[in-house]
């Protein structure tokens, strides 16, 4: 049997229509939101999202960390910084980075833009930094 004879069968016979009634009858049967539940269009909440991913998150750990070790992440455009070793380490498709930014060290989640744990430059000897598949001086 061929596919028109099938459509012929079952009453759904639209090979035959022009393209225009067949789009009609396609988004009267689907009717697709134009905006989510919050009222903001695919693009905007695109958009959103992008710019909330260019800055780099804190842990509670990192935060302790950056406070018990008095790294001030302020200092010398270091946040800039470190924002950029992110997002080179993310074109790299790095999965998780140790950032070195002035001899303080992060380690950051690429994947969730995350810094884990900082380390500042009197606590870097004799350490050893696992788990990391990219490191990135910046």
């Amino acid at each position: 049997m061929l596919l028109s004879e099938f459509l012929q069968t079952r009453s759904q016979s639209i090979i035959n229509q022009p393209v225009e009634s067949v789009k009609s009858n396609i988004s009267a049967e689907v009717d697709l939101p134009k905006v989510n539940e919050k009222g903001n269009s695919f693009a905007e909440e695109l958009r959103t999202m992008l710019s909330g991913k260019s800055q780099v998150q804190f842990s509670n750990h990192a935060i302790k960390r950056l406070e018990s070790r008095e790294i001030d992440v302020t200092e010398n455009d270091a946040l800039e910084r470190l924002n950029k070793g992110v997002e080179l380490a993310a074109q790299k498709g790095c999965g998780q980075s140790l950032i070195l930014v002035d001899g303080t060290a992060y380690i950051v989640s690429v994947a969730n833009n995350k810094v884990i744990t900082t380390v500042s430059q009197a606590d870097l000897k004799e350490n050893v930094f696992t788990n990391i598949d990219s490191t990135v001086i910046v």
